[in-house]
């Protein structure tokens, strides 16, 4: 398998994995949110993501909603990922409301050739 998660919980936030010749790529629905609210720290071989609803909202009391329909839904999900990848050179940018992560293939995974003597 490419990756695994670090325990047995299911995702329940919107996110899409996939693999292509650039790497790992995870594509996370972040609507509404700032860039700056989302936390992505890297442990290990462990890709961790996460947004606190609760800390970062900020509560307008001048609003008064009659639909309250965009859903920003706190997030901390994780990934172990395999070594073939190369945690060290990740990438993470925001496009259109989705937050994307690219990670590369690692120099190791790419094939070698040996020489006989």
């Amino acid at each position: 398998s490419v990756f695994n998660k670090p325990d047995n919980r299911s995702v329940s936030h919107p996110v899409d994995v996939f693999e292509d010749e650039s790497g790992l790529t995870f594509e996370v629905a972040c609507t509404g949110l700032d860039k700056s609210d989302i936390d992505i720290t890297i442990e290990g071989d462990i890709l961790k993501l996460a947004y606190d609803k609760g800390e970062t909202q900020k509560s307008d009391k001048s609003r008064r909603y009659y639909h309250s329909g965009v859903k920003k839904s706190s997030f901390n999900f994780g990934w172990k990922i395999a070594r073939r990848f190369d945690l060290a050179r990740a990438e993470a940018k925001m496009e259109n409301g989705l937050l994307v992560l690219n990670i590369p293939y690692s120099s190791e995974s790419k094939p070698k050739t040996l020489k006989i003597k």
